[in-house]
């Protein structure tokens, strides 16, 4: 009887161990399944971790690149500028084409004349429409474009005639003030066309004053755009000291 009791006793502490031993398992085996979890949570973190740096990384690229005040890091842009033809200017680009009848520093003279030329590409368009808020789809969506009068996507009227700026900026004598400007579109530009602002002295009126006529010229040397300013130049410092 008590061989069988102690047998009992025996069975039923086998039948314990037996348990406790496969609950250690089962928990072994549960901490390895939470630590695989976690370690497979922990890598795709990482790896979010990754792409949300890209991402963020995209995210500067594309802010630096559409901002013009910061310059190094522009596609590589700032490689690509070079020192302007006048203190004035802060830069200029190999792609800019200037011609000018003179270059004697702070002296204009009517006859003078500033020939500005630059491609204006369909990246320039959607950033002009972007800071101008001018976003017609005439200028943005050729498939729109194809159903109006001019039967394709065309170029800003203000940004050709930004070229004649870019021309005034140029004169040689100093700082070019704007104080008035006329103008009339007479052809539209198709978008990655080339053009050019001619920009002539034609008057002095004194005082710093100048009157200009102001062209701007498609790739067949036809007018676009034709009109007159008047602009006050600002002798340099230097020369007033």
């Amino acid at each position: 009887m008590t061989f069988s009791g102690m047998g009992q006793e025996y069975t039923r502490s086998d039948t314990l161990i037996t348990t406790m031993a496969n609950n250690h398992r089962n928990m072994g085996d549960q901490s390895r399944s939470t630590a695989s979890s976690m370690q497979a949570v922990t890598e795709a973190w990482m790896e979010s971790g990754k792409h949300f740096s890209n991402s963020v990384g995209h995210l500067y690229k594309g802010f630096f690149e559409a901002n013009p005040f910061f310059p190094a890091v522009a596609n590589g842009e700032s490689g690509k500028r070079q020192p302007a033809e006048t203190p004035e200017l802060a830069y200029s680009t190999p792609e800019w084409d200037v011609e000018r009848t003179t270059d004697v520093p702070g002296e204009v003279s009517v006859g003078d004349t500033v020939r500005f030329t630059k491609q204006l590409t369909e990246e320039e368009v959607a950033q002009f429409a972007r800071v101008s808020g001018d976003t017609n789809r005439l200028h943005l969506d050729p498939e729109f474009a194809e159903e109006t009068r001019f039967g394709r996507q065309i170029v800003h009227g203000t940004l050709v005639s930004g070229l004649i700026s870019a021309a005034l900026a140029r004169l040689p004598g100093g700082m070019t003030v704007y104080l008035s400007q006329d103008l009339q579109f007479l052809q539209p530009v198709d978008v990655g066309e080339t053009v050019t602002a001619v920009c002539e002295v034609v008057e002095d009126l004194g005082d710093g004053r100048y009157r200009l006529t102001t062209v701007v010229e498609n790739e067949a040397g036809d007018a676009v755009i034709d009109g007159e300013a008047i602009v006050l130049i600002d002798g340099r410092a230097e020369e007033e000291a």
